[in-house]
């Protein structure tokens, strides 16, 4: 499994649905978290970000390693629950609950549709 995370490995690839346009950034992420032995972190301070929307899979592991990985950094963190899924749907409804216990203590999460309402606002 640890072959996916290699570039022109199978599995490793972008869907078609999501190439990249020109000038968007992609990384190669090497472990769990997009942070661990990336350079994220200086291209979100190099451009001033402050806030994450979070999509993935797998919630309970790359997601959420992200996510904590982000708000140890200073991030606030918004996961989109319905864009990102685990292998068992109880990791994943865990992942929600532990990110947004007391009181979003590594951010929060929302459906989609939430954030897609605010934006077309």
């Amino acid at each position: 499994m640890g072959k996916i995370l290699i570039r022109g490995e199978y599995g490793h690839g972008i869907v078609d649905e999501l190439v990249p346009r020109e000038n968007e950034v992609v990384l190669d992420k090497p472990g769990k978290g997009a942070f661990y032995q990336t350079d994220l972190e200086s291209i979100l301070r190099n451009r001033n970000i402050k806030s994450l929307i979070v999509t993935g899979v797998t919630t309970h592991v790359c997601v959420q390693t992200t996510i904590r990985e982000a708000n140890d950094r200073g991030y606030e963190c918004l996961m989109l629950e319905d864009c990102c899924a685990a292998f068992d749907p109880r990791d994943h409804e865990d992942s929600i609950r532990m990110i947004n216990q007391q009181g979003g203590i590594f951010g929060w999460t929302s459906p989609s549709e939430n954030l897609l309402s605010v934006i077309k606002k």
